[in-house]
């Protein structure tokens, strides 16, 4: 997972698909990949920089949003782009690190990459979001399908919640908020050079959030993790990343059906 992917192009060669969390792709490969796919369908991972308590680094969101798209571009006919990688974590202002834009730059900024892919013959854009705060990534996905522009969110809380079973990941995401179970079995298996110790003891649990987004983290943890890491293994990580691609599936095939929306392309 830390490494690169590889794919066969049409022509029979075989490239990365990534390196790290950045795509290795040349102008070739895109082209190869997207001939004869109509329509094509891009994927944008959107993290994070902000504070993951003392063992996990603030690129988190990102990282993990990278693992989760590359594993996507391996299975499916997908052109994998770079992560962006600052988004909205105002309520974790109060760590130093923690760096944000604003919602309005967020929606702006990805709906000029929509626009600009379909500009190059990309017509679908699927969001990979790592990062639970980027509320307004719904609504640039819901504003884009009202315009009849193929766009989707990836994952649902649906598909999180399948992903935790089958990974066998015991705390439930109310519990898991922040730096605990998922995020460390993720980064255990995509990035375990950059999991640092002290996770085996930062377990921190606070349910009742309903003023969080008046009072910031900070309200709530001190060490600014909210969940179990000390359960996180690699292996979690791997079936959770093995889950998630599953998942997509159904995405893929609503984005390139023939109208977009048909309800009939999310089944099987």
């Amino acid at each position: 997972m830390s490494g690169s992917g590889a794919r066969t192009a049409a022509d029979g060669t075989s490239y990365g698909v990534a390196h790290g969390v950045m795509p290795a792709d040349t102008t070739k490969d895109v082209r190869a990949r997207g001939a004869g796919v109509s329509p094509q369908v891009a994927v944008l991972p959107v993290g994070s920089f902000e504070q993951h308590g003392a063992y996990l680094p603030l690129a988190t969101d990102t990282l993990v949003a990278c693992a989760v798209a590359r594993e996507i571009a391996a299975a499916y006919p997908v052109h994998l782009l770079p992560p962006v990688t600052i988004s909205c974590s105002h309520e974790h202002a109060d760590w130093p690190g923690t760096v944000s834009i604003s919602s309005v730059t967020l929606h702006a900024v990805v709906r000029d990459i929509a626009a600009s892919l379909r500009r190059s013959g990309v017509d679908a854009l699927v969001v990979v979001n790592g990062h639970g705060g980027n509320y307004v990534l719904g609504n640039v996905v819901q504003e884009a399908s009202a315009r009849g522009e193929r766009m989707a969110l990836f994952p649902a809380a649906e598909d999180w919640e399948a992903a935790r079973e089958t990974a066998g990941v015991v705390t439930s995401l109310l519990t898991d908020m922040h730096a605990g179970e998922i995020e460390t079995s993720i980064l255990l298996h995509a990035h375990p050079e950059f999991v640092r110790p002290g996770y085996e003891s930062a377990d921190f649990t606070a349910d009742d959030r309903r003023h969080l987004l008046t009072t910031g983290m900070s309200a709530y943890t001190e060490s600014g993790v909210i969940g179990r890491p000390s359960l996180g293994s690699a292996e979690k990580g791997k079936e959770l990343l093995a889950s998630l691609t599953e998942a997509f599936g159904p995405y893929f095939r609503l984005l390139t059906s023939e109208p977009a929306g048909d309800p009939g392309a999310v089944r099987g």
